[in-house]
């Protein structure tokens, strides 16, 4: 999700704060769900937006399992790829604002400018880095009100170690993975199989074991919402996989990124009646649902009633 975004799918989106350390990433243990405590499905879920990111530097191991430690029903983090097409927790496609990547000489001369989402974007990509080279770079915070005593101590970690961290937990946690930015993916990264993006991320999810619709059997013992701004990527999903899906709306003026539809069009009911039929909910941007103006709440929109009509959560 985007920097300032406080999207609220499944009626609750908690931030928690602060991380432990976690030097490796073993398999998920032997514990078996039945095991475990469930996830508690009679009331809001607290989904931890980027792991305890309030002291702790935004999608790193320590965020994740300091927000498990708290209570956390969910682990939310944002999905890219590297160049050589590893699948990594990362949110920006660019290394500049969360990474110490500017202090290592020996990329100085990776800077490129790319289209993304509409306008041209210059720093240091992730596309153009393997693996091995983002596991040199070291996390910081992205706000500078945050505590930065945990700046340099975490690195970027990638999918299957997320996922790790979440079945190695004592009790039930579910993930919150973003497919991010799919078209701009798609276009820099390549796969030698020929698969897209959206498919290696779904591979991954069966590769552990996620599968199965919202509050099946299956989904109860791996609790999993997949969740996009791109709606032909969720469209695409949906026949690999039968897991949930979220259908994320930004701000009104952002048009989404692979359909080019604007915020009246992906909210219209014709709309709303049409995505229904691939996602279980909306995650909207907070000021869709209530406006602001000069430091003031305006009048509710219909949006989550609408929503709602459409058998959609919010």
């Amino acid at each position: 999700m985007r920097p300032s975004l406080c999207h609220v799918p499944f009626l609750l989106l908690l931030l928690l704060h602060v991380a432990i350390a976690r030097p490796f990433f073993p398999l998920p243990s032997k514990t078996s769900n039945e095991e475990k405590k469930p996830i508690q499905t009679f009331r809001p879920y607290n989904i931890a937006h980027r792991g305890s990111n309030g002291e702790i530097p935004e999608e790193t191991s320590a965020a994740y399992l300091r927000a498990i430690e708290e209570g956390a029903d969910f682990i939310e983090t944002d999905i890219l790829a590297s160049k050589d097409g590893a699948l990594i927790c990362f949110h920006d496609v660019t290394l500049d604002d969360t990474t110490d990547i500017s202090v290592h000489k020996e990329f100085a001369n990776r800077r490129r400018t790319y289209e993304v989402e509409w306008a041209n974007v210059t720093g240091w990509f992730v596309v153009d880095f393997t693996l091995e080279e983002l596991k040199t770079l070291k996390v910081k915070q992205r706000y500078p009100f945050r505590d930065q005593q945990y700046n340099g101590k975490f690195s970027i970690i990638t999918f299957e170690e997320f996922i790790s961290i979440a079945l190695d937990a004592s009790r039930t946690v579910g993930i919150y993975p973003e497919i991010k930015d799919p078209v701009f993916i798609n276009k820099h990264v390549k796969w030698a199989d020929g698969k897209k993006f959206e498919d290696k991320f779904v591979d991954t999810l069966l590769k552990y074991g996620y599968r199965g619709q919202y509050m099946s059997e299956n989904w109860l013992k791996q609790p999993l919402f997949i969740q996009s701004f791109a709606p032909s990527s969720l469209v695409h999903v949906s026949k690999l996989t039968d897991s949930p899906k979220i259908f994320l709306i930004d701000d009104i003026t952002v048009r989404t990124q692979d359909t080019n539809q604007s915020y009246s069009e992906i909210t219209s009911d014709d709309y709303l009646a049409y995505i229904s039929n691939y996602v279980v909910g909306l995650g909207p941007w907070k000021d869709t649902i209530v406006p602001v103006a000069k430091n003031y709440m305006l009048e509710p929109t219909d949006l989550v009633a609408r929503a709602h009509a459409h058998n959609l959560q919010v």
